[in-house]
């Protein structure tokens, strides 16, 4: 299971003094008011940022970071990762689960046979979609909606589906 959920993206600084730019990729951007620590993807692990500011403009969560003292500092990290660990993510209700614990889990039908692997999903306004590998290599999508989505079990890493003709032809 994953240990660290992406929460924004910085794309650009913001003033002088170390403030950055986050476009939100949770989906209560209000959180960033209550962290006090959230973590930068580095190729060495997760780097703990301290917040010690926080505003809004626009669709975009302004951020100052202790570590951070200036534009200089702030300018490397452009379109970098924003993390929460598991312990500060958003907690999940009856039947729920988090992405990220989904991402890699088998996929089958409703008659037991194996499809592929949940590769990644795609937010849209209306609903998610899931996008599965088959073994053959071939992709194809499923919204994220009772109607397909049968039963997601992240313990044992498996996942059933509703298939309807020509699903698997895309």
């Amino acid at each position: 299971m994953e240990n660290y959920f992406r929460i924004g993206v910085i794309t650009t600084t913001h003033g002088l003094k170390g403030e950055v730019k986050v476009y939100p990729t949770t989906e209560d951007p209000s959180r960033f008011e209550r962290l006090e620590t959230c973590y930068l993807k580095e190729r060495s692990g997760y780097r703990p940022l301290t917040i010690d500011g926080c505003k809004y403009f626009k669709n975009q969560v302004i951020l100052h970071f202790k570590e951070i003292p200036d534009i200089d500092a702030a300018v490397l990290l452009k379109q970098r990762e924003l993390y929460v660990d598991r312990e500060h993510a958003i907690p999940l209700g009856e039947g729920e689960y988090y992405l990220a614990d989904i991402i890699g889990i088998d996929v089958y039908d409703e008659e037991g046979n194996r499809l592929g692997v949940m590769e990644d999903y795609l937010e849209t306004g209306a609903n998610d979609n899931y996008q599965i590998l088959q073994d053959n290599g071939k992709r194809f999508m499923v919204p994220a909606v009772d109607q397909f989505i049968l039963s997601v079990d992240v313990e044992n890493m498996k996942m059933v589906i509703r298939v309807i003709p020509g699903m698997l032809d895309s």
